[in-house]
This record gives C-alpha cells, sequence and structure tokens, in this order.
C-alpha cells in the first residue's frame, strides 16, 4: 500500500463474533487500519476492554441503562461514548469514516448499514438478513450513492474473489457449499429430539449462537442464496446450493463458456474479513495454510430440502420477493430465539417461519416503513404461534 493513508473503520457489532475476528484483523494490519467507531449491543465489559487497546474516536452503547459505566471508563480517555439505537444508527455518518463493517446479527443491521450507504461510506457486509430484508433498497441506494458493498461472508467472499477480473463476464451460476451443519445425514426421528446443546456444535466454523442454530437448519445458507441474488443481481434458478462436509471450497463460479473457479482455504474467518477491508489489496496474513494432504478428499452432496425445509422456504421467499423474504428472517429471527430458550423443537422452527410466510400480507414494493411494519407483525405473529 506503500505511504497510502490507513482506512478509518467503524466496526458496527465489535463484541459478536465477526467484530472481535475484525479488530484481531486490525492489530495485525496496523499500518493499514485505524478503528474509529466501535458500537456494542449490551456487552459493555469487552466494549471497554477493546476500545481501550484500540483508542476508538467514538463508542456507542446500544443498552441505554450501561452508558453510564462505559462513560464512567472511556471519557477520562478523551473517547467519545454514546448510547441508544439513535446513536448507533447517526454514529456511522461521521466525516472520518471509511469504511463501515456491518458486524450487527440480524434485522438490527439494516438502519444503520442504510444509513451509512447514504452518507456515502463503502460497506463491509457481515450482515447477511440487512440485503434478505432490503435487498432492493440497500443495493439500489448503494447504486445510487456510488457506494460499494464488500462481502464478509465466506460464501460471498469467494464469488466476489472468483469474480475479481471478470466482471464484464456474465455469470452462468454460482454454487453456494454448505457445511450441512451438525445434523448432516440425520433422519427425522433423531431430529425430533435434538437438542439447543447439540445445535449448537458447529463442525466447522466458530460463530455466534445464532448462526450456528441457522447453520443446522439450512436457514443460514437459505439466507445467504438471497443475499447472493441481490449482492451479484442473480435469478433464481442461477443459485444451487452443494453441500460440502469439508468447508474447504467456500463457493464457486461457473461462466458461459462452463469453466468454473472456486476460491479455497481452511475456513477461518478472518480471511474473508481481511479480504474486505483491504480490498483491492491482498495483505499479508500468517493464517495457517492448507495442505491438500491432509484433506485427500473433498465431497459433494446434495442438500435435503425435505428434511431441513429452511433452504426451500428461501426460494420460495426469494421467488415471491416483495416483503416476504423480510417476514421469511423476522419469523426465524423469533423462533431461533425460542428454540435457544426451550420454547419450540427444531422441527417446528420451520413450521413457524412457513405459517408466517402464509399469513402475512403480502407488499410486492415495500418501502423502509412497510418494512419496519412486516418485521414488527410477523415478530408477533411468530410469538403467538409459539406461545
Amino acid at each position: 500500500m506503500g505511504e497510502q493513508q490507513k482506512k478509518h473503520i467503524a466496526i458496527l457489532g465489535s463484541t459478536g463474533s465477526i467484530g472481535t475476528q475484525a479488530l484481531e484483523v486490525v492489530a495485525e494490519n496496523q499500518d493499514n487500519f485505524e478503528v474509529e467507531v466501535l458500537t456494542a449491543g449490551s456487552n459493555a465489559t469487552l466494549l471497554i476492554e477493546q476500545a481501550k487497546a484500540f483508542k476508538p474516536n467514538v463508542v456507542v452503547i446500544g443498552a441505554e441503562g450501561k452508558y453510564d459505566e462505559v462513560f464512567a471508563a472511556l471519557d477520562p480517555l478523551g473517547i467519545k461514548v454514546y448510547a441508544g439505537d439513535n446513536a448507533l444508527a447517526s454514529v456511522v455518518e461521521m466525516d472520518t469514516i471509511d469504511m463501515v463493517l456491518t458486524a450487527l446479527v440480524g434485522y438490527a443491521g439494516l438502519r444503520p448499514t442504510l444509513n451509512a450507504i447514504e452518507a456515502g461510506k463503502n460497506i463491509a457486509l457481515a450482515n447477511k438478513e440487512t440485503l434478505v430484508v432490503a435487498g432492493e433498497l440497500v443495493t439500489s441506494l448503494a447504486k445510487e450513492k456510488g457506494v460499494n458493498l464488500y462481502p464478509v461472508d465466506s460464501e460471498h467472499s469467494a464469488i466476489f474473489q472468483c469474480l475479481a477480473g471478470e466482471f464484464h463476464n456474465p455469470i452462468e451460476k454460482i454454487l453456494l457449499t454448505a457445511s450441512g451443519g451438525p445434523f448432516r445425514g440425520k433422519d427425522r426421528k433423531f431430529l425430533e429430539s435434538v437438542t439447543k446443546e447439540q445445535a449448537l456444535k458447529h463442525p466447522n466454523w466458530d460463530m455466534g449462537a445464532k448462526i450456528t442454530i441457522d447453520s443446522a437448519t439450512l436457514m443460514n445458507k437459505g439466507l445467504e442464496v438471497i443475499e447472493a441474488k441481490w449482492l451479484f443481481g442473480l435469478k433464481k434458478e442461477q443459485i444451487d446450493v452443494v453441500v460440502h462436509p469439508q468447508s474447504i471450497i467456500h463457493s464457486i463460479v461457473q461462466f458461459e463458456d462452463g469453466s468454473m473457479k472456486a476460491q479455497m482455504g481452511l475456513p477461518d474467518m478472518k480471511l474473508p474479513i481481511q479480504y474486505a477491508l483491504g480490498y483491492p489489496n491482498r495483505l499479508p496474513s500468517n493464517f495457517p495454510r492448507f495442505n491438500f494432504l491432509n484433506y485427500p478428499s473433498l465431497t459433494f452432496e446434495e442438500p435435503n430440502t425435505k428434511l431441513f425445509r429452511n433452504l426451500a422456504l428461501a426460494y420460495e421467499a426469494m421467488e415471491r420477493g416483495g416483503n416476504i423474504p423480510c417476514v421469511l428472517n423476522a419469523a426465524n429471527e423469533v423462533v431461533v430465539d425460542a428454540f435457544l430458550k426451550d420454547k419450540v423443537s427444531f422441527l417446528e422452527m420451520p413450521d413457524i417461519v412457513e405459517t408466517c410466510m402464509s399469513k402475512m400480507s403480502f407488499i410486492p414494493s415495500p418501502e423502509y416503513d412497510a418494512l419496519v411494519q412486516t418485521d414488527k407483525e410477523t415478530r408477533i405473529l411468530a410469538s403467538e404461534l409459539i406461545n
């Protein structure tokens, strides 16, 4: 990068799985990156620790009740402290920010991401729900503002990397790889009685609870299918999912001449995070290197959408469009939370999501306010179906 200026980064959700790994990437690349803003939902202790280490200009704690604690710890260091959702949504507009890493979990990422795009900031997007809920709004606003969306999901990062130098060549189709989660190959009888403890043991990736459950139900892959549609401008029939238990090939692009490109590596989220933050440069890293001899066979199989119905529901939501992906996402956030609290069983989750998709009224081209309303009403409906 030579004498180039450091990139000033805002990390939204710095205490979560992606946020903490992003800070490890920043720590390894201090010549390239400067942390300008850190935000957390309610983990004040970790936020304070991070702020002391990285000395950002501003921190935001979502939980307003924790403001005093954070302020007392950081104000003496000259770090500005704000609290609440409005502060989170407006902090991304600061002039000093070059790039916003959206690493919030779920629907919460939508408003700050839209505000950051509105303010002309490039986005490193680790929050797939933003594009699931409001793909059309987000991508058209990004286009209008000339803002780049750099995908941080390992699968979408893989597609993005495979497209480097190919942006003028039409995609015939993409293959998103899925590990299959902890219950790959299990039957209905087994799934009837699985516990959250079993579902939280992911074979290859270390992620937060919400994404880990989504991986076990294949909803994570469903959300990624919808995200891919918007990121890469694809139709339903151009997006395939293939189960690849080793998680070494992170995804594949097939071009119109039949040639395929795959991006490979060990499962480590720091790689796609670093690629998004450093783009267009590949920064050197000391991450462990992949060795073919440790993986003498890479295997592939079809996903079982009869048993893991969430993937099929996501394709259906994508096809119906409008506010239905927003319904899918909101219902899923509610059922995952309920499953983690032992209120619904593993197999009941897709049933409730499907019921919400059939009962909520359809809005073909929702504006932001309609999506907020859809999200709210779906959560109420899903909660009623659980209780």
